[in-house]
């Protein structure tokens, strides 16, 4: 079933400003985000070793979750796929070409390289692969990527032990930020409070997933035991209101994926979804597409979503696309560049 078919029908011609809105996208998974063809590749490359399909026809089906922990376990299968650095770069350098195909100018893309390195690549090779990968982008398709390594929390301690040593000791040029996914439930923020610690220690921010299928205790957790600067979904932040008055007096923004809150059933629908409540409450909100190919989205199709919950126009829609630039961790330089370009887009085409 389509998220958006409770949804009015969206407008032609606010798709077409959408598909040619330069963006940036903060909340997208590197596993998450290969299309059928690169996973079908994979899979063939690695035939009989994984029950995900080797056609991208089959896809689809294999990716329906009947719930976040189902989602998990997919998720996985895939993670499985990634077994040496010639299939994290092909992983790579293909995001970057989707990504440039929707106009997207910069993405933080969200790594959990103890996934790969658990089963078997070394994390400098790793490491150099998705670097070699970056530049290439930026060659290739004029798309800058950045890196926010995250702990899958599923794995506890011993992964963010991993994950941090892999920021520090390896740490690559593209590397900004350190984050936290994987479930909620069961999974205590604050165990993690002094690897966020030392990575801010490092430079870093910190960038947590809270609040996506549990409730706002999480994103106060997020924010007291992490530092949280931004918020990985969030969501559930609309459930207190304290929680959205201190969200907006700080400017912590959130990274919204309407969609993927659907598909893995953290939200009814998208006509119930909190967005609107959250811009009404004046917290900056990003859009997002999280995983977009397995959850049958595109960050276009997102925008256009959030667009219909809060009934934008084109300038309210190249609006959400400054917040992304602002909320980023792009250097000043970068953001000005980004924002001008998004302000004469939105001049000449809305």
């Amino acid at each position: 079933m389509d998220p958006a078919a409770d949804l009015p029908a969206i407008d032609p011609t606010l798709r077409r400003f959408v598909a040619g809105l330069p963006k940036a996208e903060l909340h997208v998974h590197h596993v998450g985000s290969a299309s059928p063809q690169v996973v079908a590749e994979l899979a063939a490359r690695h035939e009989g070793a994984s029950p995900v399909p080797a056609d991208p026809a089959l896809l689809a089906d294999y990716f329906r979750f009947t719930d976040f922990a189902h989602f998990i376990t997919v998720y996985l299968s895939v993670v499985d796929l990634i077994r040496d650095a010639e299939d994290v770069w092909t992983l790579t350098h293909g995001i970057a070409r989707d990504l440039a195909d929707q106009n997207v100018r910069y993405a933080e893309l969200t790594l959990t390289p103890y996934s790969s390195v658990v089963r078997g690549v070394p994390a400098a090779a790793y490491c150099e692969a998705v670097e070699d990968a970056r530049r290439r982008a930026r060659e290739d398709f004029g798309v800058a990527l950045s890196w926010c390594f995250d702990i899958p929390g599923e794995a506890g301690l011993p992964a963010a032990d991993t994950t941090l040593e892999i920021a520090t000791r390896y740490r690559p040029d593209g590397l900004v930020s350190f984050g936290l996914g994987g479930p909620e439930i069961g999974v205590p923020r604050a165990q993690f409070a002094p690897h966020f610690r030392a990575a801010i220690a490092e430079g870093l921010h910190s960038v947590p997933h809270a609040g996506e299928s549990t409730g706002p205790e999480t994103v106060w957790d997020a924010l007291d035991h992490l530092g949280a600067e931004r918020i990985g979904h969030g969501i559930a932040a609309a459930a207190d209101p304290r929680l959205l008055a201190h969200l907006a007096e700080q400017g912590i923004p959130l990274e919204v994926c309407p969609t993927s809150n659907v598909r893995t059933r953290s939200v009814p629908s998208l006509a119930e979804h909190p967005l609107p409540a959250l811009v009404a409450a004046g917290v900056p909100v990003t859009i997002n597409s999280d995983d977009p190919p397995m959850f049958s989205t595109t960050l276009n199709q997102e925008y256009a979503v959030a667009a219909q919950l809060l009934g934008l126009t084109e300038h309210g829609v190249a609006e959400l696309a400054r917040a992304a630039v602002r909320a980023s961790f792009l250097d000043e330089p970068g953001k000005a560049l980004l924002l001008a370009e998004i302000d004469d887009y939105r001049d000449t085409a809305g």
